[in-house]
């Protein structure tokens, strides 16, 4: 169903803040900050530390992930009275890995238009500098924090032949590479932190190289990891060999099949119903 929105009523608005370097703010972003009539935010103190370095004065409603569908109604309530709202992160743009997807679902679903400004993200400059290949790219974001599950996460993207973005955290990133390379193998990557700060540094060479200097790291840091550059070529296999090769490797038929759905770039429907016809 096409879904357009009403330019008419009130628009929320999302706002990129610095994720550094209070420089990189755009006037764009200063200009609705000072026009909106109010501010949601991931913290209320870092939004008013922004306010105050700007010499501005709003009034700011915590918005965090755990807030968010607590105050979408007051959201949506504003709007209907034509009112133009705000919404920062702590740092960077909403929604890429911070909150403000769920109120924006929603006042989306109810017609009211939600308007993203460009600006500051980590991905896009650590992805730029890394040296590695810039197109095509997955951002994923955060892994799990949870060993086992953020292995899973892992397995189910070690065959993808794009430059891979994930963020990681300071005290997680050396079992993250730990994980990384046992799983991915000891591919090329771009360690990149503190991103337009004073002290930003980009770290570039294969995980084992990289992994005995990471234990002093500190900082929000951006992990670039160069694609599988030996995909295997599975177009000579039936659909009913390929999960074979899967089950002989000790996987379960459902995960066979949702392997063999993202080897071939098949819905894991075809695969399901291919598997029971040939199987028959």
């Amino acid at each position: 169903m096409i879904q357009k929105s009403y330019q008419s009523k009130g628009s929320l608005y999302l706002i990129p803040t610095p994720i550094g370097n209070m420089e990189d703010i755009t006037l764009r972003a200063i200009k609705m900050l000072e026009s909106v009539d109010f501010l949601l935010c991931e913290d209320t103190r870092v939004a008013n530390e922004l306010l105050h370095h700007l010499n501005l004065k709003k009034k700011v409603y915590r918005a965090d992930e755990y807030q968010e569908n607590k105050i979408k109604d007051f959201v949506l309530q504003n709007l209907e009275d034509g009112l133009t709202i705000g919404l920062v992160t702590d740092r960077g743009t909403p929604i890429i890995s911070d909150p403000g997807y769920k109120i924006s679902e929603y006042v989306i679903s109810k017609g009211y238009s939600v308007i993203s400004l460009p600006g500051p993200t980590a991905f896009v400059p650590a992805l730029t500098m890394s040296g590695l290949s810039p197109a095509p790219f997955l951002f994923y974001g955060f892994l799990n924090s949870k060993p086992s599950k953020r292995k899973k996460e892992l397995e189910g993207l070690k065959a993808f032949p794009y430059t891979l973005i994930f963020y990681e955290a300071p005290h997680r990133i050396a079992t993250m590479l730990e994980d990384l390379q046992q799983i991915f193998g000891n591919r090329r990557i771009a360690l990149c932190r503190e991103i337009s700060k004073k002290y930003e540094e980009v770290i570039r060479d294969t995980i084992s190289n990289v992994l005995p200097l990471v234990s002093s790291l500190k900082g929000e840091m951006v992990v670039v990891v160069e694609g599988n550059r030996e995909v295997e070529d599975f177009s000579s296999l039936t659909i009913l060999e390929h999960i074979q090769l899967y089950l002989e490797d000790g996987y379960d038929i459902k995960e066979s099949i949702k392997k063999v759905a993202v080897d071939r770039n098949l819905p894991k429907s075809v695969v399901y119903k291919e598997y029971h016809v040939d199987s028959e």
